[in-house]
């Protein structure tokens, strides 16, 4: 599964990308999606799995399935629905991410600690523990329902702004409309406006799902600037 062959396909997706991108996947864990295979039952027939994923991903017949809902209480009380991929599909996504990343990420300021590689929350901490020592004042603002109401045509609007890779921006618009949905009580409910977000999405575990985000907010940061 570590050849660089792709033979002849119609997107030329390195078989090592989806093997990296399957290393990362397994290092963030996670819970299994809607099919109820855990990371431990795709590795054993491993390298089925992972060609499966990049055949279908070089051939451009990959489309996302459904997440698992899952619903936890939020702090100032009613619910918060959390999306689960499969393992697959975190592997696919993980690969989309891992190529568009290098070129996203310059384009945030640093003080954006969000989505980003080699930053966290405890990075952003520690910054603002200093500048408490330089201001007497702080700005603190939310956007209530960023993540549930963020409008799939503006997002894919702004990826096509600057992801420029073909099979990416594909996969990309795939799971943002076409096959996206959350598996909750048995249903698939598709989800048109808004974006999924798993459990486990932090600065160690940043999927796909937050692609569009990643995105966006460059366009944005550019927007305002």
């Amino acid at each position: 599964m570590t050849s660089e062959s792709t033979t002849d396909k119609p997107f030329r997706i390195e078989k090592r990308r989806v093997y990296e991108a399957y290393k990362a996947v397994k290092a963030n864990r996670g819970a299994a999606g809607v099919e109820g295979q855990t990371l431990e039952i795709f590795e054993k027939d491993l390298a089925a799995n992972l060609y499966k994923i990049w055949n279908r991903m070089s051939s451009g017949t990959y489309f996302p399935p459904p997440v698992r809902a899952v619903s936890i209480p939020k702090k100032a009380g009613g619910e918060r629905v959390l999306g689960v991929p499969t393992v697959s599909d975190r592997i696919a996504q993980m690969v989309v991410k891992q190529m568009i990343e290098p070129d996203l990420d310059s384009l945030f300021l640093p003080d954006s600690y969000g989505y980003r590689p080699g930053k966290s929350a405890l990075d952003a901490v520690g910054v603002t523990r200093q500048r408490c020592w330089k201001y007497d004042w702080v700005l603190e603002f939310d956007i209530k329902g960023l993540f549930d109401n963020l409008p799939h045509d503006l997002l894919l609007k702004a990826v096509r702004k600057d992801v420029k890779c073909n099979w990416a921006l594909l996969y990309i618009e795939r799971c943002a409309r076409l096959s996206r949905g959350a598996w909750v009580r048995g249903a698939v409910h598709a989800v048109v406006c808004g974006e999924t977000r798993q459990a486990r999405l932090s600065g160690r575990t940043r999927y796909c799902c937050g692609l569009s985000h990643v995105a966006f907010c460059a366009r944005l940061r550019h927007s305002i600037s």
